[in-house]
């Protein structure tokens, strides 16, 4: 992947209904599944890093994700691939410095 070609984004993920951790396990590996697949089709896709979201209950309701990619549109491409929500995709700017 090329660092040059490539913007940051960050993801919400807000899911429909809550779902276990175990679930959520299952997701990821689609995700990496899918994330190879764009790779091997010359897509420039990388995920960083995610933060989970949980009600009272420790069940995950949603994901906040942080992913380098060519374009908004190749997130998109890959959250509908993996059948992950992209309930919203911003380009992410320069982080806030302080305590």
């Amino acid at each position: 992947m090329s660092n040059d070609a490539v913007d940051d984004f960050l993801i919400l993920r807000e899911l429909d209904e809550p779902i276990s951790r175990d679930e959520l396990s299952a997701a990821a590996e689609a995700s990496g599944e899918t994330l190879s697949t764009l790779r091997e089709e010359g897509r420039d896709i990388e995920w960083v890093d995610s933060e989970v979201l949980t009600n009272g209950d420790e069940q995950v309701v949603g994901t906040f994700c942080h992913y380098r990619a060519e374009d908004e549109e190749t997130v998109y491409e890959h959250a509908e691939r993996a059948g992950l929500p992209a309930t919203k995709v911003t380009k992410r700017g320069e982080p806030l410095s302080g305590e």
